[in-house]
């Protein structure tokens, strides 16, 4: 996680000719190592669900063809698709490498991912303090300290929330982010790092724009989350930057200017076609329904350690950083672009670390750092009880979500073949075992948004009880459909044969249309 510390002590004997030097971690590194253990194995108990059907799906594209994949979920071509990040295409080479697919390659993300956000972490805690248990207490609040109602959203860093996102794509990019704010904290912190060696240059330009890489990548990784490690960078540029002369305006824009770059580059969709696809603004709406109850303890508890710190110093970043993001997060409201409340995790993260730096202070505390201290205590403890616990303690307590597998199904579909599904879990899942969907479950840049809303009308039809048999024939051939996927509830069709059941779900998987000739 960090250095660990050399310390010498006075020794005898053989010991000496080694100069009695030994090696001991930091808090963080202890701590840090024990959470990666226990949440790796909470992770892994849990089975994958949500949003990881699509990005298994991703992979299995990417593992049939890295450089023309095709849609993640339809048989489409898939251009354009933000799905094939620079992430994305790391996990599809892992996984023609390997043999292994979707699912297992998302499975094995997730301590990866884990690594690079807690090396993140604290990184970026050591450019606000060189307190030793500020990186430990930051890690505490910042997986405790939400609210107590569950906030289950990719790129929320909540512990309960970590039991199902840590193999996705935000995960890495926050932990991206956090090394990028760390390394912008230090240059505009630091006035050392940047040298003349001369009247041709500067010996940081290189490191500068290296940290512009690093921002593209993140904007392409997850671009809602760029939108954060922007924020964040201003706040810590505008916040500690003293001198502002020329050549210091030329470095950040150097940044910029190679981070814009590093985004315009990458061949397999426009990053910046993104900012006006209001596609899943209305998916994200629920983001703002009850905020309070799932950010109320980062607030209450956040806010006293964050207000003295805007007190001291209206520049200070961690206080700019927040205000920022407010902002953006009420400007989603008001704009009916709600999909900018995705921040929100991201936003408590100025409480959380405020927090976290107060009370790793030395003691003896004042009498306000005491009570601070024991407010943390208190939320860190209702938090667990209300809404985390249960992502360490397999009963007792509310747990992750626990959707169906559907290898059982998988097994008897090929590759690419189509098929329509009237379960939810399903629609979401299926997908990441490399079959496609009559009609995708998210919307994607790479198929227009009209396009899918028609093969949703056209699955509610086929399925509709007074369908006739002409009717679903049509949808069969027009989709080239070649498998149903259907609850229990739901009548197989006439023409339909059912090739296999759940025994967990009732789920019925039924064979229609002609195989494709490739398959014959």
């Amino acid at each position: 996680m960090s250095a660990g510390v050399l310390v010498r002590r006075a020794v005898h004997g053989a010991t000496a000719l080694r100069g009695g030097r030994f090696w001991r971690p930091t808090p963080y590194q202890a701590a840090g190592l024990l959470f990666w253990l226990v949440m790796t194995v909470a992770y892994w108990r849990v089975p994958l669900c949500c949003d990881a059907g699509q990005h298994a799906a991703v992979v299995e594209r990417l593992r049939a063809d890295l450089l023309h994949p095709r849609h993640p979920m339809a048989d489409l071509p898939g251009a354009g698709s933000a799905y094939y990040s620079p992430y994305a295409l790391a996990e599809g080479v892992f996984a023609r490498l390997t043999g292994l697919g979707g699912w297992e390659v998302v499975r094995l993300a997730g301590p990866l991912n884990l690594l690079v956000l807690l090396t993140g972490v604290n990184r970026f805690v050591r450019t606000l303090t060189a307190r030793p248990w500020a990186p430990v207490l930051a890690l505490g609040a910042m997986t405790l300290l939400w609210g107590t109602e569950r906030a289950w959203w990719s790129g929320y860093l909540g512990l309960m929330s970590m039991t199902g996102n840590l193999g996705y794509p935000s995960a890495f990019a926050i932990g991206l982010t956090f090394w990028a704010w760390a390394l912008t904290g230090t240059r505009a912190r630091d006035p050392r790092r940047v040298r003349w060696v001369g009247p041709g240059g500067l010996r940081g330009l290189p490191g500068y724009a290296a940290l512009g890489v690093l921002y593209g990548l993140v904007l392409l990784i997850h671009p809602i989350t760029s939108v954060a490690a922007a924020l964040g960078a201003v706040a810590l540029v505008a916040g500690w930057q003293t001198r502002w002369r020329r050549a210091v305006l030329g470095r950040w824009a150097l940044t910029a200017g190679t981070a814009l770059l590093t985004a315009a580059a990458w061949p397999y969709f426009d990053v910046f076609a993104l900012a006006g696809d209001d596609s899943v603004d209305a998916m994200h709406r629920t983001l703002y329904g009850q905020l309070a109850e799932e950010f109320w303890l980062a607030v209450v508890v956040g806010l006293p350690a964050l207000w003295p710190r805007g007190r001291r110093s209206r520049r200070d970043p961690l206080v700019l950083m927040f205000v920022l993001d407010c902002l953006v997060v009420a400007y989603g409201w008001v704009s009916g672009h709600y999909t900018y409340g995705r921040i929100l995790g991201l936003t408590l993260v100025p409480l959380q670390f405020a927090l976290a730096v107060e009370l790793a202070a030395p003691r003896p505390w004042r009498p306000a750092r005491r009570v601070l201290g024991w407010a943390a205590g208190g939320g860190a403890l209702l938090g667990l009880l209300t809404v985390h616990a249960g992502a360490l303690v397999p009963a007792g307590f509310p747990q992750p979500p626990r959707w169906p597998e559907y290898t059982w199904a998988a097994r008897h579909i090929g590759p690419g073949e189509v098929v329509i599904t009237d379960g939810y879990y399903a629609g979401h899942a299926i997908a990441g075992y490399g079959p496609n969907l009559a009609a995708p479950a998210w919307p994607d840049p790479s198929l227009d948004e009209r396009e899918r809303r028609r093969r949703e009308a056209d699955v509610k039809g086929y399925l509709a009880p007074d369908a006739t048999r002409a009717e679903r024939a049509a949808v069969v051939r027009r989709y080239r459909v070649r498998w149903l996927l259907l609850t229990r509830w739901r009548p197989v069709p006439e023409e339909a044969v059912v090739v296999a059941w759940s025994e967990r779900t009732g789920e019925v998987l039924a064979r229609v249309g002609a195989a494709p000739a490739a398959t014959r």
